[in-house]
């Protein structure tokens, strides 16, 4: 899978990595799911789409979300065994309900579904309702790549982290937008970004392994102080990227995403890591565009070619090394996951044994 160029900043970097093989890390969390009540089919689905993150060096959206996952899905807080089904559909726009099933499956529907309409009417924009944290949004705008197709994808996320510009109260989403671009020689061009300077995962990392984060992350509710304790990052808000642009890339992303597809959205959005008695009913969409219905394929993928090229070889900066383009540095870091494995955590991979334990699984480190 091709997802975006994010390497792990020193801030994001943990301590003492040891790599496992990705296929001891897929059988791990698909057994883990499969524990927990999903059927086999769906729990390799939702195994592959978190290994993607991970070999694409997203780490925060990857293995090291499953214990989150796990006591959702044992307390029923997400459906195991999900009836997901596309409730509207026209020509080129479909709504998938998701029925409170994990977001990893109701949007590998969606992005399949939006494929197969752009394929007969040149885009498909197929939005989701009633889903749940989904992982790294890169992986389903990616889909679309594999068929000659741009893709893009959104969310309100299901958790308030950021204020409204000048608001000091929680009401939006640190709410991801991915966009995936086709290329010819060249890498893909793939952008995942949340519309906060930290996705919250970062921050539950540098928790869960002890250390600040920085500042510039997270501010306090009452003076705009800043906050570098992560434990005490659910007290203040994330800021956003660019300021009030950020902060209305948020709002809009949202809204496209919740009202629109009958989802929660501002007030209505129930925080997925607390203590909830009902679904988050997540609102998510995707887009593919078909490439040839605007010029031949091979044509736009070599006019990428030249230009990610011009963009990279321009003139640099004082002390900058090399000019990166989102998803050069992806290929690179797939081909070394696959062969040296991912890195884990010492913290994760106690987690994970906490896991195993609790599931009666063979222990990742075991196997």
């Amino acid at each position: 899978m091709i997802i975006e160029d994010r390497t792990r900043s020193a801030e994001e970097a943990g301590p003492a990595d040891s790599p496992v093989p990705v296929e001891a890390v897929r059988a791990f969390i698909a057994d883990a799911l499969a524990a927990c009540g999903l059927p086999p089919a769906d729990a390799a689905v939702v195994a592959q789409r978190m290994i993607d993150a991970d070999l694409a060096g997203i780490d925060t959206h990857g293995i090291a979300r499953l214990p989150q996952y796990v006591p959702w899905l044992r307390r029923g807080t997400i459906n195991p065994r999900p009836t997901i089904r596309i409730a509207e559909r026209g020509p080129a726009t479909a709504v998938v309900d998701g029925d409170n099933g994990m977001g990893h499956l109701v949007m590998t529907l969606a992005a399949e579904t939006a494929i197969a309409l752009a394929r007969e009417a040149g885009v498909g924009w197929v939005g989701a309702r009633r889903s749940n944290h989904a992982g790294a949004g890169g992986v389903y705008a990616a889909l679309a790549l594999e068929h000659g197709m741009i893709g893009i994808y959104g969310a309100a996320s299901s958790a308030n982290h950021m204020a409204v510009s000048g608001g000091a109260e929680p009401m939006l989403g640190t709410n991801p937008i991915a966009v995936a671009i086709p290329a010819g020689e060249e890498p893909p061009v793939v952008l995942d970004i949340a519309t906060s300077v930290s996705s919250f995962g970062a921050i539950r990392k540098h928790m869960l392994e002890g250390r600040p984060i920085p500042e510039g992350w997270v501010i306090d509710r009452t003076e705009g102080k800043p906050i570098t304790d992560p434990e005490r990052a659910a007290e203040g808000t994330l800021l956003p990227i660019g300021g009030y642009k950020g902060s209305g890339l948020a709002l809009v992303i949202g809204l496209l995403a919740g009202p629109l597809n009958r989802a929660a959205f501002g007030r209505d959005v129930q925080d997925f890591g607390g203590d909830r008695d009902r679904e988050t009913n997540t609102g998510q969409f995707v887009i593919a565009l078909d490439v040839a219905r605007f010029l031949p394929l091979p044509v736009f993928k070599a006019e990428i070619d030249r230009h990610i090229r011009d963009l990279r070889n321009s003139q640099r900066l004082p002390g900058v090394e090399r000019i990166r383009v989102p998803g050069g540095e992806r290929s690179r870091r797939m081909r070394e996951r696959l062969r040296d494995g991912v890195p884990l955590t010492a913290a994760l991979l106690r987690q994970l044994d906490d896991v195993a334990a609790q599931l009666g699984i063979a222990p990742l480190r075991a196997r």
